[in-house]
């Protein structure tokens, strides 16, 4: 006869447990010996069936943890932990936690942080709310872990000045708390943000992780900070962290987003592994460039790899077709996405489609295309037409399109103003003006432009008309001597994309101020001559400013890179690198 197992021995059988069928052999012993009445071993056997992998088998420790008669605070976390990973279950782990409260059993910091992960997955923003408010009553907020999870739900809620006050009010931050407040910065498109905390972290020697830099790298990117991305690149080297997967896909994102290709190839090519991502992110590079031939090389190169495209993958190669002319090709890799590879198009993928034909100026067939579609278009597409419709002329259908366009998205201000501009290209001033009522009526805000250029570190914002830039006296005086330059050079404003009802005077003056010719002017006054001036604006640059730039590359003789919301825009001796096919 076999001697009984004491604790300490089934405790140690449990961790060695790799399959389920391991884990029921020892709780069918715990249940012939009674071993089942030791809170401490019960604990362990749900902790494995809840969280341990392979294992994880939720439903069997919930069922063992509903059986126990008085289950203590490790069992009711190690359930809500349990809940916690999936977002499908997370819901069930704020309900545990109710139910906890609700039983008298006191919450604990390890409490908070599993239903904060799981606010976090959903997410849910008022359940987080009640939480913090515990958190303070129980004087749990000086625990570290727990303001990090407080931090987590309110920059993944959209909330990131509370979750900053939080930051700053810490008597102590760790490398999660900062590197939680980067990334929360990153992902609600404060890049800017992201990077002054990222010099603050540097300042305090915090040394950052993969992690951290994955999301600074992505900031440089939305920024076009190419000075501050290379050097982050070099503390990578410099500190030996391997660049995995995830942080050369990043790499690779930021050098194609700040302009600097080639770079971003000699990133791609040297990492060990590819994955789809990896090559979709260089295929979608290449295509913001205008380089579509070089982006249907890469595609052709992962199908070579062995590498199955998947839907993001299409949608680079299609961007690609789009901002090269290649309306056929595109038109075959559309077709191919269902025949060859079983991927159903979604509407991102009809929006390149629908870009490629009005792009190359075939707005028939573009409506037809909408038309065809086997899902409802959106608002998008029917702005991408509309937009087309104004350039080449079709009044007909620019008013029945129109219509589409504000009865999809009666709130959004873009359509207004898109609206607003159609009439305005007709000289329909009183159609203009009643737009202009119904979006007021809406409150509706049209969203500001803003450009930025990065110098010495820091990226510089500019909007139409700024005054805040403690420079901004000798701007708008180079901004008057550029304007004098390109006057004696024979430039004539195009003043089609200035809606106001105003003389041509009055619109052109508007138009010297547009926030790319701010960000191009401080570039003249304190880059050297033989940098480039590297400008991101977050709209689509207008004709006027497009045709002022090539001149200024021109006459100043300067290569000036412009990233807009489209596209690169790579200006050189009076050339752009899209041959005005944008």
């Amino acid at each position: 006869m076999k001697p009984m197992m004491d604790q300490g021995t089934l405790v140690a059988a449990i961790k060695r447990c790799t399959t389920v069928r391991d884990l029921e052999t020892i709780q069918a012993y715990m249940i012939r010996t009674n071993f089942t009445q030791d809170s401490f071993l019960l604990s362990k056997l749900i902790e494995s069936y809840a969280i341990t992998l392979p294992i994880r088998q939720i439903a069997h420790a919930y069922k063992l943890f509903s059986w126990t008669h008085q289950p203590n605070v490790f069992m009711w976390n190690t359930i809500i932990r349990g809940y916690s990973i999936n977002d499908s279950s997370s819901l069930k782990a704020i309900a545990l936690y109710k139910d906890m409260h609700l039983s008298g059993i006191s919450s604990n910091s390890f409490t908070f942080g599993f239903v904060l992960k799981a606010c976090c997955n959903l997410p849910r923003l008022e359940e987080g709310k009640m939480l913090h408010s515990q958190v303070l009553k129980m004087g749990l907020d000086y625990e570290t872990h727990v303001v990090n999870g407080l931090i987590k739900l309110y920059t993944t809620c959209g909330r990131v000045d509370e979750a900053h006050d939080l930051f700053d009010e810490m008597p102590e931050q760790d490398l999660v708390s900062w590197s939680t407040m980067v990334s929360g910065y990153v992902q609600n498109g404060c890049s800017n943000e992201a990077l002054v905390l990222f010099k603050q972290m540097q300042a305090q020697n915090v040394k950052a992780d993969e992690f951290t830099l994955a999301s600074v790298v992505g900031a440089c990117g939305d920024m076009g900070a190419l000075d501050l991305g290379k050097w982050v690149h070099s503390y990578i080297d410099k500190e030996g962290i391997d660049i995995d997967i995830v942080l050369g896909t990043s790499l690779v994102d930021m050098y194609s987003k700040c302009g600097s290709l080639d770079n971003a190839i000699r990133v791609f090519e040297g990492m060990s592994k590819r994955d789809v991502m990896a090559w979709s992110t260089m295929i979608g590079g290449c295509a913001i460039h205008g380089f579509g031939e070089k982006a249907l090389k890469v595609f052709h190169a992962m199908k070579r790899a062995n590498v199955r495209p998947n839907s993001v993958t299409f949608t680079s190669v299609l961007c690609a077709c789009s901002h090269s002319g290649l309306v056929e090709e595109g038109c075959q890799y559309f077709n191919s996405m269902s025949l060859e590879y079983g991927i159903t198009p979604q509407i991102e993928h009809y929006g390149c489609m629908v870009d490629l034909f009005c792009r190359a100026g075939l707005v028939l067939r573009a409506h037809k295309f909408i038309q065809k579609m086997p899902i409802k278009p959106n608002a998008v597409l029917w702005r991408t037409l509309l937009g087309t419709c104004k350039t080449h002329g079709y009044k007909e259908l620019s008013e029945s399109i129109t219509r589409e366009v504000l009865e999809l998205e009666p709130h959004s201000a873009e359509n207004y103003v898109l609206v607003s501009n159609v009439y305005a290209s007709l000289g329909r001033w009183s159609s203009v003006s009643k737009v202009r009522s119904q979006m007021k009526h809406k409150k509706a805000k049209k969203q500001h432009g803003w450009s930025s250029i990065e110098m010495g570190f820091v990226v510089h914002q500019f909007v139409m008309g700024d005054e805040l830039h403690p420079e901004i006296r000798q701007i708008y005086q180079m901004l008057d001597q550029m304007a004098k330059k390109l006057k004696r050079e024979g430039h004539v404003a195009t003043t089609i994309d200035v809606l106001h009802d105003i003389d041509e005077e009055e619109k052109e003056h508007a138009l010297g101020f547009h926030s790319e010719r701010l960000a191009i002017a401080y570039g003249l006054l304190r880059l050297s001559k033989d940098s480039p001036i590297r400008i991101v604006k977050n709209l689509r640059v207008c004709t006027d400013c497009h045709s002022v730039i090539k001149l200024i590359s021109s006459v100043y003789k300067r290569d000036i890179i412009v990233r807009d919301r489209i596209r690169f825009h790579h200006f050189r001796e009076g050339k752009c690198s899209c041959n005005d096919y944008w």
